[in-house]
This record gives C-alpha cells, sequence and structure tokens, in this order.
C-alpha cells in the first residue's frame, strides 16, 4: 500500500479519536424488546433448573465429580502457565479498571455520562444478584469437598455460581451493549462471548469451580446484561443530577461561597471534559471596597501678577462729576462683585490717573481665563513699547487697567 494512501486512512483514524463538538444526536438506549422479553424468561428458566438440579443431587452434580476426578490441569500442564494469567480477565478489579477507562474516554468525547453510569448498575446489579446466591446457598469448592458425590451446599462455601465467568460476562458484553453501531456491537458481542467462555473453561481446568458453576455464572452474567433495558430511566436521572450539582457547584465556586483548599479541589474536577473555567463573580455591594471620592469642580480664582501698563487717555468731555478712586483703596479692596472688564474711572483736570483694579470673578463653574492683549502704544506717543522700556527699580508696578 502506498504512502499517501496509509497518511489519509490515519488520519481519519484519529479524527475518530477526537472528542466530539456536542452530544451525537442518533446514540440511542435499548429498550426492552419483546425478543429480549423472551429471551430473558428463557435464561432465568434455565438458571433456576440448573439451582433446582444441584439442589436435587442430579446428574449435574455426578457430571462435577467425574470432571474433579479428571483433574484437567494434571492432563495438560503445559497451559496452566497460560491460564494462570487467562483467568485474570475475569477478576472484577482489572476488568473494571479496564472497561471503565475505555468507557470514561468514551463519556468525554461523547459530553455524556451514560456508559460509566452504565457500568456501575450493571456491576451493582452483578453484586447483588450473585451475592445472594453465593451467600445463600454456601457451596464449597472442589479443592475443599468433603464427600464424594455430594453437592457440598450449605457448608461456609462463596463458589455458585461462578463469580469470574459472571463478572467476565457483564464487563465485557457491557461493550456490546452500549456499542452505537450495528457492525460495532456484533463484533463486540463475539469477543465478550470468548472472553466469557474462556474465563469459565479456565476456572474448570484450574480445579477452582465446578462445572455447574460456570453453567450458573454465564447466566446471571446474561440476566444481568438482558435486564438493563428496565434501569435505562434510572441511568438518565443519575445522569441529569449529576450534571445538575455539577452547575451549582460550578454557580457557588464562581460566587466565592466554597472555602479556598476546597476550591483548588473542585476546579479541575469540574472544568474536566468541558469548555467551563473559573470566574470570579462581583463581590456583593457590603464586600466592595469603598470607592475614592472623586473631586468635583470647584471654582478656581486665578491671580495674575499686575503688570505695568499704558494707562488710558481720558477724554476731554469726562463727567466732571465722577469721583477720582485712590490707588491704595483698589489695591486693599476686598473681594466684590464682578465689575465689567472695560470700565475705566477718570477724575476731572487729571491727565494719566490709574482705573482701580477689577475684583477677582468667582463663579458656579470652572474660570475660563481671558487671553492677554498685547500692549500696544496709544497714537502720538513718542515713548516705547514696554518691552524697551527700562524698569524702575524701587517703584511699585501699577495695576493695569480693564480689558
Amino acid at each position: 500500500m502506498r504512502t499517501d494512501q496509509i497518511l489519509p486512512r490515519l488520519e481519519r483514524v484519529f479524527a475518530r479519536l477526537d472528542r466530539e463538538p456536542e452530544r451525537p444526536a442518533h446514540l440511542q438506549t435499548p429498550r426492552m424488546s419483546r425478543h429480549r422479553v423472551v429471551l430473558l424468561g428463557a435464561t432465568l428458566g434455565i438458571y433456576l433448573a440448573i439451582v433446582v438440579a444441584v439442589l436435587a443431587t442430579s446428574w449435574l452434580v455426578r457430571l462435577d465429580w467425574q470432571i474433579m476426578f479428571f483433574r484437567p490441569y494434571e492432563q495438560w500442564p503445559q497451559l496452566h502457565a497460560f491460564l494462570d494469567y487467562l483467568v485474570v480477565l475475569g477478576q472484577r478489579g482489572p476488568t473494571a479498571v479496564m472497561v471503565a477507562a475505555w468507557l470514561g474516554w468514551r463519556s468525554w468525547r461523547q459530553h455524556t455520562l451514560r456508559p460509566l453510569i452504565t457500568l456501575g448498575v450493571a456491576l451493582l446489579l452483578l453484586n447483588i444478584t450473585v451475592g445472594a446466591v453465593k451467600l445463600g446457598l454456601g457451596r464449597l469448592g472442589p479443592h475443599y469437598a468433603t464427600e464424594i458425590g455430594s453437592a457440598e451446599l450449605f457448608a461456609g462455601g462463596d463458589i455458585f455460581p461462578s463469580g469470574h465467568t459472571a463478572n467476565a460476562v457483564v464487563t465485557w458484553g457491557i461493550l456490546a451493549y452500549l456499542a452505537s453501531t450495528v457492525v460495532t456491537r456484533r463484533v463486540l458481542s463475539l469477543v465478550s462471548a470468548v472472553v466469557s467462555l474462556s474465563v469459565g473453561a479456565t476456572t474448570v481446568y484450574l480445579g477452582t469451580h465446578w462445572v455447574s458453576d460456570v453453567l450458573l455464572g454465564w447466566l446471571a452474567g446474561l440476566l444481568v446484561l438482558l435486564a438493563l433495558p428496565w434501569f435505562e430511566p434510572l441511568i438518565a436521572l443519575a445522569e441529569a443530577y449529576v450534571f445538575d450539582l455539577r452547575a451549582r457547584l460550578r454557580s457557588l465556586v464562581e460566587a466565592g461561597q466554597v472555602p479556598e483548599g476546597l476550591t483548588g479541589v473542585l476546579v479541575p474536577l469540574l472544568s474536566a471534559g468541558g469548555k467551563w473555567q473559573l470566574e470570579r463573580a462581583a463581590a456583593e455591594p457590603s464586600e466592595r471596597q469603598p470607592a475614592q471620592p472623586v473631586p468635583s469642580a470647584q471654582p478656581v480664582a486665578v491671580l495674575r501678577q499686575p503688570e505695568a501698563a499704558e494707562p488710558a487717555q481720558v477724554p476731554a468731555q469726562a463727567s466732571a462729576s465722577a469721583a477720582p478712586v485712590p490707588v491704595a483703596a483698589s489695591a486693599s479692596a476686598s473681594v466684590s462683585a464682578p465689575a465689567p472688564a472695560t470700565a475705566s474711572a477718570s477724575a476731572p483736570g487729571a491727565g494719566h490717573q490709574p482705573a482701580a483694579r477689577p475684583a477677582v470673578h468667582l463663579s458656579g463653574r470652572p474660570h475660563v481665563i481671558r487671553s492677554e492683549r498685547t500692549p500696544g502704544v496709544p497714537a502720538g506717543s513718542r515713548r516705547p513699547a514696554h518691552g524697551e522700556r527700562a524698569p524702575v527699580r524701587g517703584a511699585a508696578p501699577r495695576p493695569a487697567t480693564g480689558g
């Protein structure tokens, strides 16, 4: 096969391993159909028939003793080392861990907890049904048998039915039960049958179980798989409860109502398998820090140093009744109502009398300073401009007229 053909196939395989953007809509849960009910009833009938046959010490018990005396582990000793490892596929601990890892990946990929919850429900049913029968009948194994030809019941044992065989049927059969396509379900059903049959036969070879134990273990596991559709509503309720609990825990963590030590543990668990990230909610009004006071716009009084300005010419037609304003009075005057900027004082008979300094204007809004005017030289004056005049030492600056 060419390399350019292998790479696209590998890309398609790895693309199937990526997480789907959302939960697939084509996933369907098995229902308790009529055929399944008939098969369940037939399996239960055979199960009860085997229990009765063992209780009655029938031909099935004699078969158990014949195979025990045959001692398969002595007939084919070369298989002993390999079958010691093969029987591990029926132990509940290792198989449950392997299958749970696979179903956990499926749960993450398909945004659902149904595979893991289904596995938990199946193992719980298996422990209850198989454990109750084991403890109730109390049968001893071949290595601990005390009377030849006896069923060895109610002697304090716990091997009937075979737990290894029933566990192999359930743990490997759950993969076929949760398969999403028909072809996958058939392949996994075949794999589950081969593994469970091999584990059951291995326990007989090793001498740890009677043949009747293995037969009843196969039927016990099959009963659990056939009865699972009746528990699908319970599985759906458990999944909805877990998701609702996760949402509530997320809201509590975001609101800061969980202790910091517990938050560090919960955040990785609550963000696993999703896009959620911790975002702290806004603090309550009582928990917020007091805001710094913002200074309001206050009226600002800007005082300018008086500049030497050219006194304005007093017109000859000035009113004779206007009283002269002394300079000392204007310099020491307190802040009063604003005067017009263009107002000027005049005195009769005085050529150049300085006007009173305008009062500082205070208003309810920020004060805007008027731009300075460039002092000019009056028409007909022979004096140089202000910049060319030398300041007089010891003389106090005269206030400029407004405007």
